[in-house]
């Protein structure tokens, strides 16, 4: 009779043993933080990692919370999101662009995010949708040669730079998000028609590099007069040596041209993820003050977008810019690969 207690008691033992290990090692576990270990999300990250992790680190600090970033392009991981549907082990997803949060939204894999956070970010800086927010944004720019071409010789809108008269005068990175989500603003503004008319003439005019600093080094040392980027290369080499830049000026199309076309860069919380709370206080907290602090004071000099606080003083304000209103929600990345393939872009 006791051996059989004895038993008993040795089998309760190892049942409960392995009980605590199983708990143990399941890191989206519930009782995570009572054993003592700092809970844990994992941030899908396009954004710069250098930001990124600027944001995870404030964040960790403020709330004891950790930051796994995972890092890649817009298009390799909202593509990668998809592929991996519910079993992603993704709690936040930050891109560059609108369209990979477009892609990733369309395959119903984001939750709601918390109205806290939303109520931070105006309306024209997230998606009708409400699915995922503004973080971050930056401005469409022609960056130019100031040697070889002045202000009067300037292309007036974005559409100017199909005209034979720019045939291997202007450069751009087709390959990238930056300038999908630039062609994705186009379509939505412009229709299928004109933006394939638009990719033909480019075609036929742009000179190809690979990347918005790869272009802007090319403009700078006359290889080409001028292309078509996002504001901050200019001013992130600005505030280094600028020796990638000394020869170039930007042009602002503005007038609610494609060309003054302003990007969000979007976060949202996947529906998937176990950590709801803890995504969404990282959500919320890149949003707010501290967050939006970082790209003021930072060196990214990306836009502002949250929580009232003014952009870097050195850029042109957002409101000067007269961009055109486009909802983030449309924005089509399928599609406009699709187009820049058969125009022979991609």
């Amino acid at each position: 009779m006791k051996r059989r207690n004895g038993l008993t008691s040795a089998v309760a033992l190892a049942a409960a043993a392995v009980l605590t290990m199983a708990g143990c090692s399941n890191s989206g576990s519930d009782d995570e933080a009572d054993s003592g270990a700092a809970e844990k999300i994992t941030v899908y990250n396009a954004q710069h990692e250098s930001l990124t992790q600027e944001w995870a680190d404030a964040f960790t600090a403020e709330s004891g919370i950790e930051v796994e970033l995972r890092n890649g392009s817009d298009s390799e991981l909202g593509n990668q999101l998809v592929a991996e549907g519910d079993r992603s082990p993704a709690d936040v997803f930050l891109t560059e662009n609108s369209p990979a949060m477009t892609l990733v939204e369309n395959a119903g894999l984001f939750a709601d995010v918390n109205q806290d956070a939303l109520d931070q970010v105006p309306s024209e800086y997230r998606p009708s949708s409400n699915k995922w927010t503004g973080i971050a944004a930056r401005s469409t720019v022609f960056a130019y040669n100031k040697d070889m071409l002045k202000q009067d010789q300037l292309p007036k809108s974005l559409l100017d730079l199909q005209d034979p008269a720019w045939k291997d005068r202007w450069a751009a990175s087709p390959s990238g998000a930056d300038f999908q989500a630039i062609v994705s603003a186009l379509l939505e503004l412009k229709g299928e028609d004109a933006t394939q008319q638009w990719l033909a003439g480019m075609k036929d005019n742009v000179r190809t590099y690979k990347g918005n600093s790869t272009v802007m080094k090319a403009v700078n040392a006359g290889e080409i007069p001028g292309g078509v980027i996002y504001h901050y290369y200019w001013f992130g080499d600005q505030a280094k040596t600028g020796e990638n830049s000394k020869n170039v000026a930007l042009h602002y199309f503005k007038n609610e041209d494609p060309g003054a076309f302003v990007s969000v860069s979007g976060g949202g919380v996947l529906e998937s993820s176990s950590k709801q709370d803890a995504a969404q206080q990282f959500l919320k907290f890149i949003t707010g003050k501290q967050g939006q602090d970082v790209l003021q004071t930072g060196t990214s000099f990306e836009y502002t977008v949250g929580s009232d606080v003014a952009a870097n003083p050195e850029l042109v304000p957002l409101a000067d810019l007269q961009a055109p209103q486009v909802d983030p929600a449309k924005l089509n990345s399928p599609q406009v690969s699709e187009l820049m393939t058969e125009a022979g872009l991609l």
